[in-house]
């Protein structure tokens, strides 16, 4: 299947989304999202501190539930978690007694899947992460960059239709980061899955995605969609050119108007409460 017909079909459909969350003062995280994501499709969310992006990912992977509105994956309302939904947070929360082939399979093997169908996989996602030849090491002698790689690919042997990942490279130095960019690009390309990207790093947003979400203060909705017009394969050469750093400067002045909004709302808040 060629990427474009991929892409024809709806993964994830928000329709007038809300979430609220009570207590003694109600948050509204998020208002009227209306959203849809291809399968097939590499999309990033930005927004400033506090929009609900983290929400949003939470929500399609099941771990909270909307207040209002509904969510589909693939036309199926979203009630609970499940394995075609993987999440890589900014943490891999690997288990620190277990090999890295033993954190990898853990999932499959405490479901009762037969080795042998989850085995020849969990070589190959090992391989392509670059850590074929340390299955045998253990999660304290990794650096955090190798420990996200086993986190990838934990997720990767879900055989997802989604990946749902939260800032997955925040914690990295930068070198280290760019690396792990690189590294999932090649993941994707290989296997077209849909990913949804939260960040606060618009290069990353841009350098990965195909369409890039800014969101408003809170209650975060969609403020923008961006297509990101840079042909894949991508590489790092493309971070200098000129295109590059006028889109960087448009969505950069696009959070801090949301940003500036926030701080207003804050302090007016402040002010009301005293």
């Amino acid at each position: 299947m060629t990427l474009s017909s991929a892409m024809d079909k709806t993964a994830v459909s928000f329709q007038e989304a809300g979430k609220v969350y009570v207590g003694r003062h109600g948050v509204q995280s998020l208002r009227d999202i209306n959203l849809n994501l291809p399968e097939g499709q590499f999309v990033a969310i930005l927004g400033p501190s506090g929009c609900g992006k983290s929400t949003l990912l939470n929500v399609i992977a099941g771990f909270e539930k909307l207040t209002s509105g509904s969510v589909y994956f693939y036309g199926q309302p979203i009630s609970r978690p499940g394995r075609d939904r993987a999440v890589v947070f900014q943490e891999p929360a690997l288990f620190p007694w277990l090999t890295v082939w033993e954190n990898v399979v853990f999932s499959p093997q405490v479901n009762g899947v037969s080795p042998s169908e989850y085995e020849p996989k969990a070589k190959e996602f090992l391989h392509l992460i670059g850590l074929g030849k340390f299955s045998n090491h253990y999660p304290d002698q990794f650096s955090g960059g190798m420990k996200q790689r086993v986190g990838i690919a934990r997720a990767l042997l879900m055989q997802p239709r989604i990946f749902l990942m939260d800032e997955p490279f925040g914690a990295l130095d930068a070198q280290t980061r760019l690396e792990m960019q690189e590294l999932l690009l090649r993941v994707w390309d290989r296997y077209k899955r849909l990913v949804l990207f939260i960040t606060h790093d618009i290069e990353e947003a841009i350098f990965l995605a195909d369409v890039v979400y800014v969101m408003t203060a809170r209650p975060g909705t969609i403020r923008a969609s961006i297509s990101i017009p840079f042909e894949r394969p991508r590489t790092i050469e493309m971070l200098t050119r000129p295109e590059f750093a006028t889109l960087r400067r448009d969505i950069m002045n696009l959070i801090r108007e949301e940003s500036q909004i926030a701080r207003q709302l804050e302090d007016e808040q402040r002010l009301l409460a005293d």
